[in-house]
């Protein structure tokens, strides 16, 4: 027999937790983790899930709200999945990202750390994406309301462009406004949806696997240049002049891509890209500095946080003008080149090709001259020999993926005996565990919480190391 399930009512909900899942003890001391509920609001729940101590379960109402519970501006909140957190207050927000790092170092991690420094928020707590995609369909999500229209016989329009549902490979929650990103993001995604309408191009179904429009991809910069990249499954007369139609509405559009993908998936790294109209690129500023970013580009997404962030990065690596930098999981050399002039020279590392030409492009484009970047797997690259052709370093910056870093690269940073490193870090879960085994020889200085993510659980974090005393010197 499946699981049956109940309702528990007036639960007061006590913290924020994982996956930005809310979280309820009750009396019999059972933990139940409740998505959309905000800490300190008294709530009616279903559990659907329960496993040994805790249980999982959907909010049915709220019988009284926290103080701390504000009214979530989006339409689509609670049904896209993204920005989890708009009901909670923005400072609340803060202080339950601050409260996940501490969590996380004092119950994964098994080292010292000083008092945290005070989470640095965003300026923006809206519109502050640089890069959204949107996914074209014929199965747009049903409310209960189009379900009932269904019931009746009625006819309404399927075809949306939106997000995914969680979960669901083949359903599309039709977006009017997402607030992540700014207006012309909106009224792009819109126009293309009306013209297909009206033009009878057909919406891409999952299911079938047939369709012509399919994604389009809509990237901004604070230098004011506009991306846009449509993505279909075949190039032909009718998106030729959609395409028209769209550099015409939006003359501010500077850079026009297209992208045929006849895949399965929608990944598009794999694919070539053609320039309609612009540049094959757009440019982003900081300071002083210029980035390219191409179709396929990695840049952080929140490129006034990203700032932000490296500030923190470059303060806590204190280079000198005589040092050797490596920065590990350069990516596009963003921080490499950003601290570079401090430098006596920036080792970048990155295992993505066309990352690592990204990097080559931007330090020859800002006259940075003493950058040099290399293409492979840390976790085979860095080695002795790496040591050796490269020459040794006195600082260290490194920034892995979620999954944070291979025990290979810890066992070499803990063998090279750098004085300082910085650990950027997206997961502090995973940052916790790399810092227990860097604890052997390293202390953690400082810690530094940045908000990249207003309304999401995600944080970043910083964190300064030092070698030990007893092993400087040796």
């Amino acid at each position: 027999m499946g699981f049956k399930r109940y309702t528990i009512e007036d639960l007061e909900i006590i913290s924020a937790g994982a996956e930005g899942k809310a979280v309820a003890k009750t009396a019999e001391g059972l933990t139940v983790f409740v998505p959309y509920a905000v800490p300190g609001d008294h709530v009616d729940v279903e559990v659907f899930k329960r496993k040994h101590g805790y249980a999982e379960a959907n909010l049915l109402q709220v019988r009284q709200p926290s103080p701390d519970r504000v009214t979530p501006p989006c339409p689509h909140f609670g049904v896209c999945g993204g920005c989890k957190w708009q009901m909670l207050d923005y400072p609340k927000q803060l202080h339950y990202k601050q409260q996940q790092v501490e969590d996380n170092f004092r119950h994964l991690g098994k080292f010292e750390f000083p008092p945290l420094n005070p989470i640095l928020g965003s300026e923006k707590i809206y519109y502050y994406r640089n890069k959204l995609e949107f996914t074209f369909s014929n199965m747009r999500w049903l409310s209960y309301e189009d379900m009932a229209k269904c019931k009746a016989g009625e006819e309404f329009e399927r075809r949306c462009a939106g997000f995914h549902i969680p979960g669901m490979f083949d359903k599309i929650l039709d977006i009017d406004h997402c607030w992540l990103q700014g207006s012309r993001s909106n009224e792009i995604r819109l126009f293309c949806k009306q013209y297909a309408i009206e033009h009878d191009i057909t919406f891409y179904d999952p299911r079938a696997r047939e369709g012509q429009l399919r994604n389009i991809i809509i990237r901004t910069a604070s230098t004011g240049d506009l991306m846009v990249v449509l993505i279909v499954s075949l190039f032909d007369e009718k998106i030729e002049q959609m395409l028209t139609a769209m550099a015409a509405a939006f003359p501010e559009i500077t850079s026009l891509i297209y992208m045929v993908n006849t895949k399965l998936n929608d990944t598009v790294f794999d694919l070539p890209f053609y320039l309609f109209k612009g540049q094959d690129h757009i440019m982003e500023r900081m300071e002083d500095l210029y980035f390219k970013v191409g179709p396929k580009s990695f840049y952080q997404t929140n490129s006034e946080q990203a700032y932000t962030l490296y500030k923190v990065a470059r303060e806590f690596a204190d280079i000198q003008p005589d040092e050797v930098v490596y920065d590990l999981f350069t990516g596009t050399g963003t921080i490499a080149n950003f601290v570079a002039r401090r430098a006596k020279k920036v080792i970048g590392v990155e295992y993505v090709d066309a990352a690592v030409e990204d990097a080559r492009e931007n330090a020859a484009r800002n006259q940075i001259t003493n950058t040099e970047f290399v293409v492979g797997d840390m976790a085979k690259i860095f080695t002795d020999d790496f040591i050796t052709r490269y020459g040794r370093p006195d600082v260290i910056i490194t920034d892995p993926p979620r999954a944070g870093m291979h025990p290979n690269v810890i066992a070499q940073l803990l063998k090279l005996e750098v004085p300082r490193m910085v650990y950027i870090s997206c997961n502090p879960a995973t940052q916790a565990r790399d810092l227990t085994m860097l604890n052997a020889k390293y202390q953690v200085v400082k810690v530094q919480p940045v908000d990249m993510f207003p309304h999401t659980q995600h944080v970043e974090n910083v964190v300064l190391l030092e070698l030990r005393r007893e092993h400087q010197n040796e």
